[in-house]
């Protein structure tokens, strides 16, 4: 007896066809940045560099997320979120990583994790509005306060990244927090009395290890200017996006700027339709009365 062809190939058929329809400009921008990265698979497959090839794959996974987040939690992404999350991570690898952009442009890096701050602040801010929108949860917060959990959830994120590149570059010398050169340190290690006096070293032009010189025109920190930085931008793009989150809940959803960045859910959108007297027909169709 033949098994029945499974129906599911033709189901996830039918949800991609969906979602094209819904997010024509996100399809684009999703299917041009695969071919790119495809090309770039099989770039470094051919020259051998099979580090690059696994970046590579990790990115394509890294695509998929939002369209698996949408069709398995019933999550909803407005499309500028979408193409923002996904030429982040085409930045931050294929650009920043395989072509060097982290060396070649100083302020890479720094754009990044602005970019990031302000984009975990929408996550979290998300979070907790989904949370006081629903009716199932006994649980409320003033506008004030949903700004200030999503200003910490970002921060919190920033956090731990940085604690993930200290431990790869500390167990296995990758050098993720980028050196600083810099020409004034001070340090009580300096002292020669041992009485926790910072010495001061001013106008450093070089220095050598094991006698050796290192060719720089100062001395060579090690991480904690770029941690400091990196943190410091992830705190501007995080207090940016939660002053803009606690607007948009005074005015309730008026604002179309931080919708533009705030994921729903389904259920909620259409509660949210319902109150306001629309049917998930009406609001689909501008043109029904």
């Amino acid at each position: 007896m033949k098994k029945l062809p499974r129906p599911q190939p033709l189901h996830m058929r039918g949800e991609l066809k969906k979602t094209i329809r819904r997010e024509p400009v996100v399809f684009t921008v999703y299917l041009v940045l695969r071919l790119i990265v495809v090309a770039s698979l099989v770039s470094a497959i051919l020259r051998r560099e099979y580090e690059s090839a696994f970046v590579c794959v990790l990115v394509l996974v890294l695509f998929m997320l939002p369209f698996f987040i949408q069709k398995n939690f019933g999550i909803r992404l407005p499309g500028t979120l979408e193409i923002i999350i996904l030429l982040f991570i085409f930045a931050a690898e294929i650009l920043g990583e395989l072509q060097s952009y982290f060396i070649q442009y100083p302020n890479w890096d720094t754009m990044l994790h602005t970019t990031n701050g302000f984009l975990c602040a929408a996550v979290g801010f998300s979070l907790i509005d989904i949370l006081n929108r629903n009716a199932k949860i006994k649980f409320t917060l003033s506008p004030v306060y949903v700004a200030l959990a999503a200003f910490c959830f970002s921060m919190t994120i920033g956090v731990l990244w940085e604690f993930f590149e200290f431990s790869m570059d500390r167990l296995f010398h990758m050098d993720m927090q980028k050196d600083t050169i810099v020409h004034t340190i001070s340090s009580v290690m300096l002292d020669p009395t041992n009485s926790n006096i910072p010495i001061t070293i001013d106008g450093i032009t070089s220095v050598a290890v094991n006698g050796q010189d290192l060719g720089f025109s100062g001395y060579l920190d090690i991480g904690l200017y770029d941690t400091m930085e990196d943190l410091f931008v992830n705190f501007i793009g995080a207090t940016v996006f939660s002053v803009i989150g606690y607007f948009y809940l005074k005015r309730r959803g008026e604002g179309r700027f931080a919708a533009a960045f705030i994921p729903t859910l389904e259920e909620t959108d259409k509660e949210a339709d319902a109150d306001h007297g629309n049917s998930p027909a009406q609001t689909s169709d501008p043109d029904v009365s």
